[in-house]
């Protein structure tokens, strides 16, 4: 009944009105056929590091990959089995966490260091009552919900952020992405209150990414005095774009598919009866990944995920994922750092925004607009392009596509999965 007062047909409809589309689902599916040869041949290649490990009793060489493998309660990343799949265990991964602790560290440089990337663009510090009201480490005895997260009062001057932060390379790029998310509700602040908010839901998570994708360079660790050397070699590239893989790639295909069983529902195309079953099906389908064990209608496994349980639409992330590429492109050509016309030049993985006053202009100038004008129009402002496109996303990854099917091939390996053995009545 809500979604026919907000005349759309159903709850999915509803769901997808903030993306402004009638045509939203299948660009979407256009989106996800873009990057699918790129994360089969990453299925193909972890499936066979964990059938050496595990034998062909726990992975077949040609099936799809027990969920349980792979490092995360919802396979949904993959980087805490990086270990398992490191094309070169001999060269070393970049990790400053030890250099931050050498250096003592504290969340508040931390806090101060991102700070100085957006004013290295032409972008704001973050106001004095932000200082005085965040919280950025754990209170003694206070009980608190860890998640980082960004807060804006709605007053055009209260910010703040909640985290409990650790002295890790991987919050510091939390503590950046947190304050992409702040810079966005500064930029915006002077707008309409019912335009204080993203272009659309997919945009605010990008912006605090598209930050992470510069400050996780070897160029830029080094620039900020936490690598000696920038100078990378082919074998640690690769390594390094594994992992990021392992991160980005990974997740796209369950962030796509969260939502698309959560539609079928709402449509009535899947029934109680099914909750369970064509939860897998649909995991088959797109994770290629299989339960670890057989499964039933007594189980509702959809329900271990937080937003499915909370009602919280998801198919954001998936958004999200995407266009932080985009956008990055967008920002490094106008930091003169990549070339489409000839991307090898200077690959997009190495690129660094950091100190351009070029790009944090383009980027201020789109976060301004908050949701003022229709996402397409902020999208073109930003990438010339009125359409998401995954091209940026496979551009990034393309050196490791290319390894990766050069390995599948020489290997011998299996691409793609046939169907599970697993059963679900």
């Amino acid at each position: 009944e809500g979604a026919k007062l907000n005349n759309v047909s159903d709850y999915a409809e509803y769901w997808k009105i903030n993306f402004e589309s009638s045509t939203f689902e299948t660009d979407i599916e256009e989106l996800w056929k873009q990057i699918e040869p790129l994360y089969k041949e990453l299925h193909a290649y972890v499936r066979m590091k964990l059938n050496q490990k595990y034998g062909d009793e726990v992975v077949r060489q040609d099936g799809p990959i027990p969920a349980h493998l792979l490092g995360n309660m919802w396979a949904q990343t993959w980087s805490n089995i990086y270990d398992l799949l490191v094309p070169y265990p001999e060269k070393k991964t970049v990790d400053v966490t030890e250099k931050m602790l050498e250096q003592n560290y504290t969340a508040n440089q931390m806090f101060k260091l991102a700070e100085s990337f957006f004013t290295s663009i032409n972008l704001s510090a973050m106001p004095e009552s932000f200082w005085e009201k965040s919280i950025i480490v754990k209170p003694e005895g206070v009980e608190l919900v860890c998640h980082a997260s960004a807060w804006d009062f709605y007053d055009s001057k209260d910010f703040r952020i909640k985290m409990c932060t650790r002295i890790t390379m991987e919050d510091l790029f939390t503590v950046h992405h947190e304050m992409g998310h702040v810079q966005y509700f500064i930029q915006y602040k002077d707008q309409p209150h019912v335009y204080k908010e993203g272009a659309n839901s997919g945009f605010h998570e990008a912006i605090g990414d598209v930050i992470s994708l510069s400050v996780q360079t070897t160029k830029h660790l080094k620039e900020i005095g936490l690598l000696e050397s920038d100078k990378e070699d082919k074998e640690q590239v690769i390594n390094f774009l594994l992992f990021t893989a392992l991160d980005k790639l990974a997740f796209l295909p369950f962030g796509f598919l969260v939502d698309q069983y959560r539609w079928k529902i709402f449509k009535g195309d899947i029934i109680s009866e099914n909750y369970n079953c064509e939860w897998w099906k649909l995991r088959e389908k797109y994770q290629g990944l299989e339960p670890p064990v057989d499964r039933s209608e007594e189980d509702f496994d959809a329900g271990a995920k937080y937003h499915v349980i909370a009602d919280v639409p998801y198919i954001r992330y998936f958004v999200s994922f995407i266009i932080q590429f985009q956008f990055h492109r967008a920002l490094c050509e106008k930091a003169n750092q990549f070339n489409s016309n000839d991307p090898t030049l200077q690959p997009l993985h190495q690129c660094d925004i950091y100190k351009s006053h070029e790009a944090g202009n383009l980027l201020g100038k789109v976060l301004q607009m908050g949701s003022s004008k229709p996402w397409p129009d902020a999208m073109e402002v930003f990438t010339g392009q009125r359409k998401m496109d995954a091209s940026a996303l496979v551009q990034f990854f393309t050196p490791l596509y290319d390894w990766l099917k050069e390995q599948n091939q020489k290997n011998g390996v299996f691409v793609g999965w046939k169907p599970t053995t697993k059963r679900c009545e």
